[in-house]
């Protein structure tokens, strides 16, 4: 059997392409710092949902108006495509915000802040951990003192 099915190997293909597609060809001042991160293929090869990521931008807007720009760009897209890739059937293109890089960030930098937070809370506790066996220390130093 083969390794990847021929819609998988098709879906690189596209990925790719476009990729390629995107840094030379397309040249619209409204479109942000753009990768293709994924590309899906239907069965029958018709549809084709190239997920994109949207770099240097915080703006979810700003993303959602790079997609909005491709979408409109999808009949110069594809018949660029259809000449760099010799398939009967050229798949219709639909761009698709992938938000899952910038997602992974925002979770990352909450488990930082709060491994940063409990190392904080820990460091207390030991120092006041350590102020009540330095006090307790003295109180035993001072008790033996009397009693000599």
């Amino acid at each position: 059997m083969r390794e990847f099915s021929r819609t998988d190997r098709v879906a690189q293909q596209i990925q790719k392409e476009i990729a390629v597609i995107l840094q030379r060809e397309i040249k619209d001042p409204r479109l942000g710092m753009v990768t293709v991160s994924a590309v899906e293929v239907s069965r029958d090869l018709s549809y084709a949902k190239i997920f994109i990521t949207v770099f240097n931008t915080k703006d979810e807007d700003a993303a959602k108006q790079s997609a909005k720009v491709l979408n409109e760009a999808t009949g110069y897209i594809r018949s660029l495509l259809g000449k760099r890739i010799r398939a009967r059937i050229m798949p219709e293109l639909k761009f698709v915000v992938d938000n899952s890089l910038m997602e992974g960030m925002r979770i990352s930098n909450l488990v930082d802040t709060i491994i940063r937070e409990d190392n904080a809370k820990h460091v207390n506790e030991d120092d006041s951990s350590v102020d009540d066996v330095s006090s307790s220390d003295d109180n035993i130093k001072q008790a033996d003192d009397k009693d000599s």
